[in-house]
């Protein structure tokens, strides 16, 4: 029963997250994975810098101990000196407690020692974390410019397409038959003007037939010839004024 109910609640996951891909719009997607991307990469720079902060912190403590180490170490070599110089002296109180104030240098130069080696290990360390958070941050940043100009492709390709469809959408409403619609097609314009101008035609050729229409054209037919015998007889009296000359 549990699994069962496991995987109808699977199904209707992965049904509801289909129906929302479906649905979603891609400009909104494209924003969102942009600025999550931006936030990774904050948030990787925020963590690289605590690295390399962490190095350099190492380092300033790894310096403060050395200077330590090198003070402690002037400090036991003068209380030997002091002491030997008391010994020479015949001054065995002086000299005791100058070789006294060695010692506790040199118990503090070992433990001060001991912490500088310690520090020089983490300070490596914290050199080789410090240069992978460089590069992870120069990696993601390249990363990102790539998806920055995926970006304007994408929007660019996703604006082809919007526009493409309203194309695709008005061709459609054009060549689709539409009888009923508020407006005529181009269809039914066309037969329209086709059928007027065929019964025009129609028409016209009936009454180039009728007796009053050939009348007409015999007495064309005579005003023609007359004209052409009258533009006869004017190029021959040029000719024979030519001649004449």
């Amino acid at each position: 029963m549990f699994r069962l109910l496991r995987r109808t609640w699977n199904y209707t996951v992965a049904l509801l997250g289909r129906r929302f891909e479906d649905a979603a719009d891609p400009e909104i997607q494209i924003e969102q994975a942009t600025e999550e991307g931006k936030r990774q990469h904050a948030m990787l720079v925020q963590q690289a810098a605590a690295v390399i902060g962490n190095q350099h912190e190492v380092e300033l403590k790894l310096g403060r101990t050395i200077d330590q180490v090198e003070s402690l170490r002037t400090s036991a070599r003068e209380a030997l000196r002091l002491s030997d110089e008391a010994k020479r002296a015949g001054d065995e109180p002086a000299a005791a407690g100058y070789e006294e104030t060695a010692q506790s240098f040199a118990v503090a130069l070992v433990s001060t020692e001991a912490q500088m080696r310690d520090l020089k290990v983490l300070h490596d360390h914290a050199v080789d974390g410090a240069a992978a958070a460089k590069d992870a941050v120069e990696t993601n940043a390249l990363e990102l410019r790539r998806r920055l100009t995926e970006r304007t492709r994408l929007l660019s390709q996703l604006d082809q397409a919007k526009l493409q469809e309203h194309m695709n959408s008005a061709l459609g409403s054009m060549s689709a038959l539409a009888p009923e619609a508020d407006v005529p097609s181009f269809d039914r314009i066309r037969d329209k003007i086709e059928r007027r101008y065929s019964q025009a035609l129609g028409v016209a050729e009936i009454g180039s037939t009728t007796i009053e229409v050939r009348a007409l054209n015999v007495q064309k037919a005579s005003l023609d010839a007359e004209a052409a015998l009258q533009l006869a007889r004017l190029r021959s009296g040029l000719l024979e004024a030519d001649g004449s000359e």
